[in-house]
């Protein structure tokens, strides 16, 4: 047994590097239906519930410390890559049926509340709280609401799985459908969005030595900045100096997006290595004992896709949007960056900028979606 914290970092490294190297170099089947982020999840979740590692003072702490400073930093290098100049110059249309998604799921996830608001009492909405913020942005989106709410680590269990198995089954649909575009754009009296002219989405590349240094220096100098400043910011029940730090660590990585800073590489890979290095550590905080209600949840999950897909296709019939735009919006939104290109490849190589682009909005709008749908979801809980 681990008894103290850097045999217990370095585990969870190890956990947070496993999955990803092996769908890097085997490319196995089970990576299409559990990405590597939820596999890590419930690895280390089960060497946490083994006793691998004490639960001592020294650990809890460190757990707590990573977890506070990492995901203001983790955030501030998602925004690095966000052009908000080549968002808006899509267009009307894109950004039309992005809202119109984001305006379905919230539809969606209040009408699920109020359907199973019998069987989730108390803070039992948490779990649709987080996955709300997941849905529109990504995992990133779901810690952040999750630490903003005060969220058990029982309950991100049950909106990992919930997240990760809703979504499969969503991606298979949308890749399904293709072959009903002519038809469906037909009904919806829609152009095809293949021959949208997009702005190139940029990449930075991979990282240097230089550049890894600089980058995790600066997220995290951002990350103790915005806590510093959200001591000062007025705070309330659903507003708290976690949720100022989240929001003001987001607004920075937007405005170095912006700046000569946005040039140096490697932002993009770096983040998404601190973004399972956080959810490993999250996982060693948690356990399973209250997997008995995730097929509440899973429920819950699919009646959202649902009522989303419904009110969608009728927006689709309402504003003319295209099938295509609209699955790319729509796995955007719940499916996130790293999704979204790949299915914009299958229906048309020109929408893959599109698809990027509008994930990309999805990280930057997904926190505050999230806080949004938690706050009245709060509301029609109280009694």
């Amino acid at each position: 047994m681990i008894h103290t914290v850097w045999p217990y970092l370095a585990l969870m490294l190890l956990a947070a590097g496993l999955f990803p190297a092996l769908e890097r170099y085997y490319g196995w089947r089970i990576f299409n239906v559990l990405p590597p982020i939820v596999l890590t999840y419930l690895l280390v979740t089960a060497m946490a519930v083994a006793g691998l590692w004490q639960n001592n003072e020294p650990i809890r702490a460190a757990q707590s410390t990573l977890v506070t400073q990492l995901v203001p930093a983790l955030l501030f290098l998602l925004m690095i890559n966000c052009d908000l100049r080549a968002i808006l110059a899509l267009g009307p249309r894109v950004l039309a049926v992005f809202a119109c998604t984001s305006a379905s799921l919230f539809v969606a996830f209040v009408a699920t509340f109020l359907i199973y608001r019998s069987w989730l009492p108390g803070d039992a909405w948490h779990p649709l709280g987080a996955l709300s913020g997941s849905w529109v942005g990504g995992t990133a989106n779901m810690i952040a609401v999750k630490q903003a709410i005060g969220m058990s680590d029982a309950h991100l269990a049950m909106s990992l799985l919930t997240d990760a198995l809703c979504y499969s089954m969503w991606v298979v649909v949308l890749f399904s459908v293709a072959r009903l575009a002519p038809a469906f754009n037909r009904w919806t009296r829609a152009r095809s969005s293949a021959e949208i002219a997009t702005a190139e989405a940029r990449d930075s590349g991979a990282p240097t030595t230089d550049s890894v240094l600089l980058w995790l220096g600066l997220a995290l100098m951002a990350a103790a900045g915005s806590a510093v400043l959200a001591q000062h910011l007025p705070r309330s029940g659903m507003v708290s100096a976690t949720t100022w730090t989240i929001l003001l660590a987001t607004l920075a990585g937007l405005v170095a997006a912006h700046t000569p800073l946005a040039r140096f590489p490697g932002a993009a890979r770096i983040s998404g290595a601190l973004l399972i290095a956080v959810v490993a550590v999250l996982a060693s905080q948690s356990n399973f004992e209250n997997i008995g209600a995730a097929p509440l949840y899973l429920l819950c999950g699919v009646t959202i896709i649902a009522i989303h897909a419904v009110l969608l296709v009728g927006f689709a019939r309402l504003f003319h949007f295209d099938l295509y735009l609209c699955g790319i919006s729509s796995l955007a939104h719940i499916g996130g960056v790293a999704a979204t290109p790949v299915l914009a490849a299958t229906y048309a190589r020109s929408l893959v900028p599109v698809g990027i682009l509008l994930a990309l909005l999805g990280y930057i709008l997904g926190t505050g979606f999230g806080l949004l749908v938690s706050s009245v979801l709060a509301t029609l809980a109280s009694p």
